[in-house]
């Protein structure tokens, strides 16, 4: 069995599950008191994260085990829940790439992070480009198609 224990909690305008117009979300990541913070030492020096979060108000009746049609728009292809990135995973896991506005003791402050306000952050990451795939990026065309008001 794996515990986590969250490292720091989401803070923003979001209140309600949404898929689209994430773009100009402001989010403010408090870093748990139980850490010190000098764990966040020199994070200022990149200008993107990854985060790692906890989709804690997801439905447990409503996880996906095995395919769906994403967004539940049957006109899209039915395909595997790890063929997709929708919240009712197994593990209700989310990871996204973040802008660094700042940062101010053990606050950061990001945009485009797509959680919702008090969501439980479990890790933080710098972007490195290295990590970067250096093959093309290939992806179905539906994802295109269900992507173009994500960060509107």
């Amino acid at each position: 069995m794996i515990t986590i224990n969250p490292i720091g909690v989401a803070y923003n305008e979001r209140h309600e599950i949404e898929d689209d117009y994430w773009g100009e979300v402001v989010t403010k990541i408090i870093l748990d008191r139980a850490l010190p913070e000098e764990a966040l030492s020199e994070i200022e020096s990149f200008s993107h994260l990854e985060i790692i979060y906890y989709f804690h108000l997801v439905d447990k009746s409503k996880i996906v085990t095995g395919a769906r049609y994403p967004r539940n728009d049957k006109t899209l292809p039915k395909v595997g829940i790890f063929a997709q990135r929708g919240k009712n995973r197994p593990n209700q896991l989310g990871l996204t790439t973040v802008e660094l506005i700042k940062r101010e003791g053990k606050e950061l402050t990001v945009g485009g992070l797509d959680c919702i306000n008090e969501t439980p952050i479990l890790d933080i990451k710098p972007v490195m480009k290295e990590f970067f795939p250096k093959e093309s990026i290939v992806q179905p065309k539906w994802t295109n198609d269900i992507m173009k008001n994500y960060w509107s």
